[in-house]
């Protein structure tokens, strides 16, 4: 099975939305062309939505979600273990789109398809643990307990960068849960979200528990985040996005979960493994282009190791295979949209004007960045602040270990974090004292797992996502009692 267009023109498939479990055109037949990054190339027109597609969204996803938070745990299992035999069916078709929709690398896009299959056999675990508890209480006769249930719909705003990793650490916990959940996938990749879709419904998910509807999030957010329907909403992306997102939920006092930016820092300390210190500084700078809100893009080094890691470090960038995104050999590929390019360029002449050395790269060819290496860089630049979500790094020499505490919470982020040391005290000390939600020691600042509490801490957002978390996101906790005997009041 592929994921097949609605119709052609002029051999360009037309792709619509998905709403109850049927694929239609968009009320009002608005479209937006879909792009191939590597070349501008248009590979698909897209249906948009308007409000008619949002309403029909909605009505969907609030009947199907009481008959899908009653189904059996066995029939959800089921679904999952079907859902996961698809994926690895349609492995290849998953890979192709992923590397000509969002210009993933080829083995960044086989990661990706991996780390799915391992959150829903994750998730497929969860769904006999969602429980609750039984309580002491000092009332006499009294049985106190608590259990979770489903929210009802859930609306999942999707980024471009792991299109189809990130928007299925939104869908699968969500519909583990109970929960019906509508999608918005990002506009730079719209066709990875229906590929999910379609997926599910080869799986058998009953209409309505998925809706998928693409259009710009500014047109329909509004509309979706002040709706009482919606009980919860689940975001990855911008961190100006999601505080938008977060002042809409407030009004509505609905539950958010954000996971939004950051501004890695790894920290190199002065008794690091230095070729170690190179490997992770490499990989996380330049996974995606870059283009990776765990991206190590602030590499903070003792000043007793500045100079060698920074020659190793350049000698090893210079290394970085840059090229097509559908070559097995290459890291770096396209940059989603070709205006990333000159924001990124800009930063760096900003930088290089207040004294800023580019040690390797710094300049563009179409939507592909070089790999680039800035050093000397302080706080009164553009790019030791801005995230540039493109394959450049910033090396900062740190006197001492307080110094280099001092640079990595240096940020108004606080994402994800690593420390190079053989030191355990130190590491400890690291541990325990960066401001951020996920700390690595002696690895890069890029790792994720289906399980683990995913998630960051200022303007990186707040919630957690994986395993049991995402339960926890994604229900309600609810006290009961039952009194045994007759109750004693004061009047």
């Amino acid at each position: 099975m592929m994921l097949k267009p609605l119709c052609e023109e002029n051999g360009i498939p037309v792709y619509g939305l998905y709403v109850d479990g049927r694929w239609v055109a968009s009320t009002q037949g608005k479209r937006a062309p879909d792009h191939n990054p590597a070349d501008n190339t248009l590979i698909a027109y897209v249906h948009q939505a308007t409000a008619p597609d949002v309403e029909a969204a909605l009505e969907s996803a609030q009947r199907a979600s009481r008959a899908w938070a009653d189904t059996r745990v066995g029939t959800k299992e089921a679904l999952f273990f079907c859902l996961r035999d698809v994926i690895m069916t349609r492995r290849t078709e998953i890979q192709q789109i992923l590397i000509k929709e969002s210009g993933s690398a080829f083995k960044k896009a086989l990661w990706e398809i991996d780390y799915v299959i391992d959150l829903i056999q994750t998730m497929v675990g969860e769904i006999r643990r969602i429980a609750g508890e039984t309580m002491p209480t000092t009332i006499e006769g009294r049985v106190s307990m608590s259990f979770r249930q489903p929210l009802g719909v859930v609306l999942g705003i999707c980024p471009f960068n792991s299109p189809f990793l990130l928007t299925m650490k939104k869908v699968v916990p969500a519909v583990a849960a109970g929960n019906a959940i509508i999608i918005k996938p990002s506009e730079e990749t719209p066709l990875s979200g229906l590929l999910i879709a379609d997926l599910f419904e080869e799986a058998g998910l009953p209409p309505g528990v998925l809706n998928v509807i693409n259009a710009a999030v500014a047109d329909i957010a509004p509309a979706l985040t002040e709706d009482p329907r919606i009980k919860a909403i689940t975001f990855t992306g911008s961190t100006r996005t999601g505080r938008l997102l977060a002042e809409g939920a407030a009004r509505g006092l609905k539950r958010i979960t954000l996971e939004m930016g950051g501004k890695g820092p790894l920290v190199v300390l002065r008794d690091a493994d230095l070729d170690g210190a190179v490997r992770a500084a490499t990989f996380g700078a330049f996974l995606h282009q870059g283009q990776v809100c765990m991206a190590g893009s602030r590499v903070i080094v003792d000043s007793s190791l500045y100079d060698e890691f920074c020659k190793r470090f350049v000698e090893r960038t210079r290394q970085v295979k840059v090229g097509s995104p559908d070559r097995e050999d290459t890291v770096v590929g396209p940059l989603i949209r070709i205006s990333q390019c000159a924001f990124i360029a800009g930063q760096i002449e900003d930088a290089v004007s207040q004294g800023a050395v580019v040690r390797c790269g710094g300049g563009y060819n179409g939507s592909y960045f070089e790999p680039t290496v800035l050093t000397d860089v302080t706080p009164a630049m553009r790019i030791y602040h801005e995230e540039s979500f493109g394959p450049v790094v910033s090396v900062l020499r740190a006197e001492d270990t307080g110094d280099a505490l001092r640079l990595a919470n240096d940020t108004s982020y606080g994402l994800s974090a690593a420390v190079m040391t053989e030191n355990l005290s130190d590491a400890w000390y690291f541990a325990q004292n960066i401001e951020a939600g996920m700390v690595h020691i002696n690895d890069s600042t890029i790792s994720d797992e289906p399980h683990v509490p995913f998630g960051g801490v200022k303007n990186s957002g707040f919630g957690r996502e994986g395993g049991r978390y995402s339960i926890e996101e994604m229900t309600e906790l609810k006290w009961v009692t039952f009194q045994t005997a007759k109750p004693s009041f004061p009047f």
